[in-house]
């Protein structure tokens, strides 16, 4: 089974959101650091990853995840994560996998796009 992945451009008052689905691995991972880079080249340092629809995270992935932090923090910019801890998802693969690789820590992660750029809004619990 072949599985699309594409990266979908969006936003929310100040922040930029991309949503990403399908597979983050070796092959998709440069897509998703070209956006990344792209958002932050066009002045956006505020960015939310939304990654709810992502099937699959290899250490690839991780990597681009761990690599859009530190550009995103060497703006002074913000990065926030979408994994939702419950739900169609049960837990969601790239949750389980920042978490059993010990960098789920590095992130803070939203249940959805309306809490994730909501300055009011906390994010969940490690």
């Amino acid at each position: 089974m072949v599985v699309a992945f594409e990266v979908t451009d969006g936003g929310r008052g100040d922040w930029s959101v991309l949503l990403v689905s399908g597979e983050l691995d070796l092959m998709t991972s440069p897509v998703l650091r070209r956006r990344v880079h792209d958002v932050v080249a066009d002045g956006q340092h505020s960015l939310v990853l939304d990654l709810s629809e992502v099937l699959f995270c290899d250490s690839t992935g991780v990597g681009v995840l761990i690599g859009s932090r530190q550009l995103i923090r060497s703006c002074r910019g913000r990065l926030r994560l979408i994994l939702p801890a419950r739900g169609a998802v049960e837990g969601s693969h790239v949750n389980r996998v920042l978490g059993a690789l010990g960098v789920r820590r590095l992130f803070e992660v939203f249940p959805d796009v309306m809490a994730a750029t909501d300055e009011r809004a906390e994010p969940l619990a490690v």
